[in-house]
């Protein structure tokens, strides 16, 4: 499609014409107006009113009669260089920080009797007039009133430990806390402490308290003289926890595990356990999730290895948390051949540069090595590792360099390739896979080039006969394919066809006919069949997800298909057509 921007040095001469034909008209009006004894015209004022100024928050929020004067700092919107703050009444200096954000200089004698304060923010009338009021509480002295605004974390999982398996430890931030402050769970007190770095509380939650699904209700309470009980907060215990951002099906197809983010304000990443029904297809939870070491950072990638042992999680940490475990982690488990039940053996944190930020994991056919992708820009690569075959333990074994940001890495079924998506250190702009040989008895990597793929490419995956690989294209919206040589493992294009809106996952059947593409913003799946002979994908419709679907997993029968839905907090379940590929809903289980 061709752009509708006029070129430019069309657009300057009918911008000359425009202002030439409205200085005409206003001399006209004006001449005509001096004709006809009508005087001047008014102007018609067609702009819309300014903004008002809005209160967000105050802090302090309260003080004792006749404490010392204080800084009191205003957040919220529509703020100008000239504001001005009204405390009480009286005209505090002002101090314009930003569109969002004044301080004001409250004197001593403001806050000499107690009471409530009236305090509003005060625009000039041209620039949006007065704000509505927020209450400053005065007290007549001893504790101030408490109030909480955030608990770290917000939820957790029925039966699980918040963060990992030695604590419950629940942080309360907010303001009038003091040395006696104790914070209560549905009325009843916890042990508490002070956190000064955070201005907040910390209580301890006992295990009785999330055994079971519900909601709580967090106070704080302040002793006599003054004080009193905080607004409440709600604390929700989930069935399980939520967020779910990757499934993986056991070699077998007896267990189905799922890597969950958690909650809003959670601070701990979950590994979701389910046995599958071999008939129905099915999903039963086997019990409370395990922790994924995440300490609130994205779980991005799960994998179970092909001897259904050991599984792996990846968790890509956050490059603007400068925290000792901000650099992410691979979190490991064992898996019990019987119940299916994972049991944590710890994990390896990342060290930018080097293993940084990572995204995705991968274990070769062989069972030996694994590989972690990782680094967004910071220290872009892959990391190597050998895995104990008794304990599944990973030892590092080198890091290659990526360009960009690596989002998925895969290994061929033959056990020679790795191929690597990348997305572009420029967002919007085509990426790549990376593609490497694997040394059968180190598991080291060897670069054997690069090649394009579509915008902000999300995952890449390799057919189950090694013949061909496909991207999910997240920025494009389409999926790119290629053939494999089986020889040099070089991939070449077959170009791309359309999927949904933000493709972020894909999977091939184990019988290698039907491809399937998870559409994160268009909440649906995208079905295709695959040529046998040239690995081309032919559109067979779509079908419906849950919201904000992740990632998708197939079960090694080919008979049911999974699809984690992050927004909606569960797992579509469907069963496949062997003939046609077409997958149709047969429930959905929250996790």
């Amino acid at each position: 499609m061709q752009s509708s921007r006029i070129p430019e040095r069309f657009r300057t001469v009918t911008n000359v014409m425009f202002r030439l034909a409205a200085i005409v008209l206003v001399v006209s009006v004006a001449i005509a107006g001096w004709g006809c004894g009508g005087g001047a015209s008014q102007a018609v004022n067609t702009q819309p009113p300014p903004p008002t100024p809005t209160i967000t928050t105050i802090s302090p929020n309260s003080a004792v009669a006749g404490d010392a004067g204080f800084t009191l700092t205003i957040n919220g919107t529509n703020f100008v260089a000239a504001s001005t703050v009204s405390f009480g009444g009286s005209a505090p200096v002002t101090t314009f920080v930003s569109s969002t954000q004044l301080t004001a200089a409250i004197l001593a004698s403001s806050v000499a009797s107690a009471g409530p304060v009236a305090v509003t923010v005060i625009n000039p009338a041209a620039s949006g007039g007065t704000s509505t009021a927020m209450n400053f509480a005065i007290t007549s002295g001893g504790n101030p009133a408490p109030t909480i605004s955030v608990l770290y974390p917000s939820c957790a999982p029925a039966g699980e430990q918040f963060v990992d398996s030695t604590d419950n430890l629940l942080t309360v931030v907010g303001n009038g806390f003091g040395a006696d402050s104790v914070v209560r769970w549905n009325g009843s007190d916890r042990p508490t402490a002070s956190d000064g770095s955070i201005n907040g509380l910390v209580a301890q939650i006992s295990a009785s308290d999330i055994a079971t699904a519900g909601a709580a209700t967090v106070t704080v309470f302040n002793s006599a003289p003054g004080g009193g009980s905080s607004n409440s907060l709600t604390f929700t215990v989930t069935p399980g926890a939520v967020d779910p951002q990757s499934v993986a099906v056991d070699p077998t197809g007896k267990f189905l595990y799922v890597a969950n983010l958690g909650c809003s304000g959670g601070a701990g990443d979950y590994v979701s356990m389910y046995t599958i029904n071999p008939t129905t297809g099915a999903l039963a939870s086997i019990g409370p999730p395990v922790t994924a070491f995440g300490y609130g950072f994205y779980p991005d990638s799960l994998t179970v290895d092909p001897a259904g042992k050991f599984a792996y999680v990846t968790n890509s940490g956050d490059i603007y948390d400068y925290a000792e475990d901000s650099d992410g982690s691979v979190a490991m488990y064992t898996i019990d051949a019987t119940t299916g039940v994972l049991t944590p053996i710890g994990a390896i944190n990342g060290n930018c540069p080097g293993l940084c930020l990572p995204s995705s994991v991968a274990v070769d056919p062989s069972g030996k090595f694994s590989y972690v992708a990782g680094g967004g820009g910071v220290s872009a690569g892959v990391s190597m590792f050998t895995i104990d075959s008794t304990t599944g333990a990973l030892t590092a074994n080198g890091t290659t360099a990526e360009e960009g940001g690596p989002t998925s890495v895969a290994v061929d079924p033959s056990g020679k390739f790795v191929y690597v998506a990348n997305a572009n250190g420029t967002p919007g702009t085509a990426g790549e896979v990376s593609m490497y040989t694997i040394n059968a008895t180190t598991g080291a990597l060897a670069s054997i080039g690069t090649i394009a793929s579509g915008t902000n490419p999300a995952f890449v995956v390799a057919d189950p006969a090694g013949n061909f690989a496909y991207v999910a294209n997240s920025g494009s919206n389409d999926v790119s394919m290629y053939t494999i040589n089986a020889t040099t493992g070089s991939l070449t294009s077959l170009g791309t066809i359309a999927a949904g809106t933000a493709p972020v996952n894909v999977a091939v059947d184990p019988a290698g006919k039907f491809a399937y593409v998870t559409n994160f913003e268009s909440n649906d799946v995208s079905m295709y069949a695959i040529d046998a002979t040239t690995g081309a994908l032919t559109p067979i419709g779509t079908i419906a997800a849950g919201q904000s679907p992740t990632s998708i997993a197939i079960h090694p029968s080919g008979k049911f298909a999974y699809v984690t839905n992050s927004a909606s907090n569960d797992v579509s379940i469907y069963s496949i057509d062997a003939a046609t590929g077409t997958l149709t809903l047969i429930g959905t289980i929250g996790t």
